[in-house]
């Protein structure tokens, strides 16, 4: 296990392996994958909190494998990550939004959206109005933190 990024070599080439799963890379829209060498340095780089459930997150994934993941066929790989999809839970589910964070923040992606390659502050961006009925049931909730003095 190497010290930087926390993960076994078995881990890294698992997680590679997904993240291509996750976000395959587009000729049509001349993105990367999120296997890209640069979005993985930036995944291991940035794990902090989220490294224990990752590591998780791989290990039931190659327990499911039983085998790297990289070896197995694709339909044979497939069906490990519907099974992952399952039975991860909290895991998985970290996983799949380190490997989004990471992806979405890739320069060369942010380019193939139109958007500026830049910080979201101070300027912030500019979100088109949505379905705001969409948070009645929210609003109608009872108020659950106290009220400042």
């Amino acid at each position: 296990m190497s010290a930087d990024n926390q993960l076994t070599r078995a881990q890294c080439n698992d997680l590679r392996t997904i993240a291509a799963m996750i976000v395959p890379a587009s000729d049509e829209y001349k993105v990367p994958g999120a296997d890209d060498p640069a979005i993985q340095a930036d995944i291991l780089a940035t794990l902090g909190r989220d490294t224990a459930l990752v590591r998780q997150a791989l290990d039931h994934l190659a327990r499911l494998a039983d085998q790297p993941l990289a070896e197995l066929d694709p339909a044979k790989r497939d069906a490990v990550a519907q099974e992952f999809r399952s039975s991860g839970g909290a895991a998985a589910a970290t996983l799949v939004r380190v490997v989004l964070q990471c992806y979405y923040r890739d320069d060369r992606v942010l380019r193939s959206l139109g958007l500026e390659l830049r910080a979201p502050f101070p300027k912030g961006y500019v979100l088109e109005d949505g379905d705001w009925s969409l948070l009645d049931p929210v609003r109608a909730r009872p108020a659950s933190l106290r009220r400042a003095p």
